[in-house]
């Protein structure tokens, strides 16, 4: 996705926050670019903290990207983990957009799977039975972590033991995505 595209899916992303906190409907005219299937994950964190207040997304190419960033915009102001956004934060927060590749499994041997991961690059998702689990690229580098240490905050992100990505029935899939974010609230959009 050029440059172009990503600013304006962050500006979109915006759009949809803003009327979704206040119970209206966005008016957007999408680039036909944004007509492809891909996944997406909108974020939405305080200002200047940096702390969490939303993040949802699809991590599979299922809808047309416009459809999957109105929904997954959307739904963040109603992440489950923290109360519903309101229109004064939505103002104070800054938005990310992250446009994801699609998940490819890691078919590694399981000792070998952490020299399979490049932090910053990979996002991953564990399988295992009837849970799941997905933690962005960005993630890992945020909080310091290793390949085994983002493994092991994979599992608990999917209520697994620490350990389950080491289990023959787990599935790890890798997916690289493009993160585009404000620098503040209305601020530039900027890449990385």
């Amino acid at each position: 996705m050029d440059a172009n595209d990503g600013v304006f899916a962050v500006k979109a992303a915006r759009k949809t926050i803003e009327s979704e906190v206040i119970g209206a409907s966005p008016e957007i005219e999408f680039p036909t670019s944004f007509d492809e299937p891909r996944g997406v994950f909108v974020t939405i964190n305080t200002y200047p903290e940096g702390a969490l207040k939303g993040c949802i997304g699809y991590p599979a190419p299922v809808y047309p990207l416009k459809d999957a960033l109105v929904f997954s915009a959307q739904s963040a102001c109603h992440d489950p983990r923290f109360p519903r956004l309101t229109d004064r934060e939505a103002n104070n927060c800054t938005i990310e957009v992250t446009i994801l590749t699609p998940p490819t499994l890691l078919e590694a041997d399981k000792e070998d799977l952490p020299n399979n991961i490049v932090i910053g690059r990979d996002g991953l998702m564990i399988q295992f039975g009837r849970r799941t689990g997905l933690l962005l690229p960005q993630v890992p580098v945020e909080y310091g972590w290793d390949p085994v240490e983002f493994l092991e905050q994979l599992c608990l992100k999917a209520n697994l033991p620490i350990d389950a990505w080491k289990l023959s029935g787990a599935e790890i899939y890798s997916f690289s995505g493009q993160i585009f974010h404000e620098t503040s609230p209305h601020g530039d959009v900027t890449e990385g």
